[in-house]
Parts: C-alpha cells; structure tokens; sequence
C-alpha cells in the first residue's frame, strides 16, 4: 500500500478532514444506519457503499485495491471523517495502520441472520448478475464487487456454513488486528449508548436510525434495475 504524502487538493485548499472512524463490520450489519449515527454525531461525511455508486471516479481507486495495486487513500478520504460497510471494511487494517489515531467499530449480529438477510439484498442472483452478467459494468466496478462477492468468500458465498464462517473469522480477526483500547464490537440493535461512550460523546435525544430493511434495499435495487432497462 502506498501512502502519499504530498498535499492533496483538499489539504492545499484547507479542507482536509481527519479520518476519524474505520468500520470493519461486513455489509448487512446495519452499516447505513450507522452512517446515519455518525453522521448525527459529527463524524460526517461517512464513507459507504452508496459513496461509490454517487462518486463513479471512486471506483478506480477500489479497482485498483482489489487487483493488489497502489492506491492513494489519503486522496480518496480527504472529505470524509469516517467510513464504514463494504469496500471500506475489507481494508480496515490498511487504514488502521494508515490512520493510527482513528478508532476502529466492528458492527455485528447473528451470524445466520446475516447470511439470510446477505442473500436477499447484496449477494441475491439480481444483484450479482448486474455486475457478472452485464456488459455495461465498468472493469473497476467488476473488480470491486468481484473482491467482496467472491475472493473474500472463496467463490462460496451461497453455501451458508461457509460463509458464516468466514464472517466469524472476519470477526476474530479484527479482534486480534486491533488494539481493545481502540476497539468497539457493537451489536446491532444496541442504540446510541454503546456508540457514544466510545466516542465520547453526548447521546442524542432522538430514536437511533433505523434503515435500509431487507425490504428497503431490495426496492431500491428493483428501481435501479429498471432505470437501467434490466427489469
């Protein structure tokens, strides 16, 4: 991995932001949502997956990150005090080593839920097929999703006992990667306290968010498809 040191375009202008939050937790461990809860609480902008999708340049860079090549993360992040969800978590101990003084959130549940709910949004047959089977996704993206769909899951990740497995080990590994002190293991569902004694900050006096249900993104998924003439 590379580090450039040289000013960024943000730096030069005086807008670089600290990257603050590194979230290790796999998709479907209630990542938007908690985008949304950093984002509440002053840890904006959060990196996720839908930044790829608003931001079609990114994908270079994380084309490049899953082919094994350079890439300039200090760029990348710039205008973003915190990241979480899929790509971001596959590199959590680049950007740990990268970022010492950011803190670390490793989003979990049950691991079988998981794998139900995996399978009914990110990893379903339409979902995969818009990126497997279409001729129009761009070699970046192809890498990309390649990386998360089938390299971090051996080409298994419809076999549930594997791929639970696998998610459990994400977890050890994490566990053992990152120093406790700099390490919250937050269990979904667990609302703001949790979340805020680990950053030191106040709880707020609203509902914790709460989005993008399996039912949520498969609308979203339904809409994207079709604007694109897939469905």
């Amino acid at each position: 991995m590379r580090t450039n040191m040289r000013l960024t375009y943000w730096q030069q202008k005086g807008e670089l932001m600290s990257f603050d939050i590194i979230g290790a937790g796999f998709g479907r461990t209630g990542t938007l949502s908690m985008k949304g809860a950093l984002e509440k609480l002053g840890f904006g902008p959060c990196y996720h997956m839908v930044e790829v999708f608003q931001n079609p340049s990114h994908t270079a860079y994380w084309g490049a990150a899953a082919r094994g090549e350079d890439v300039d993360w200090q760029t990348l992040l710039s205008r973003y005090r915190s990241g979480v969800d899929w790509p971001i978590c596959t590199y959590y101990k680049e950007l740990a080593d990268l970022f010492p003084d950011a803190k670390v959130i490793l989003s979990v549940r049950q691991p079988h839920g998981w794998f139900k709910s995996l399978h009914n949004t990110i990893f379903s047959k339409e979902n995969t097929g818009q990126f497997f089977e279409s001729d129009d996704t761009p070699q970046d993206l192809h890498d990309m999703m390649h990386k998360i769909m089938m390299e971090i899951f051996d080409g298994k990740n419809d076999v549930e006992e594997h791929a639970v497995k696998v998610f459990n080990d994400h977890i050890e590994q994490v566990k053992a990667d990152i120093d406790p002190k700099r390490l919250l293991v937050y269990e979904v569902g667990s609302g703001w306290e949790p979340l805020c004694d680990f950053l030191g900050v106040p709880v707020p006096d609203e509902p914790y968010p709460s989005v993008n249900s399996t039912e949520e993104f498969q609308n979203r998924s339904g809409e994207v498809h079709a604007a694109r003439g897939e469905g």
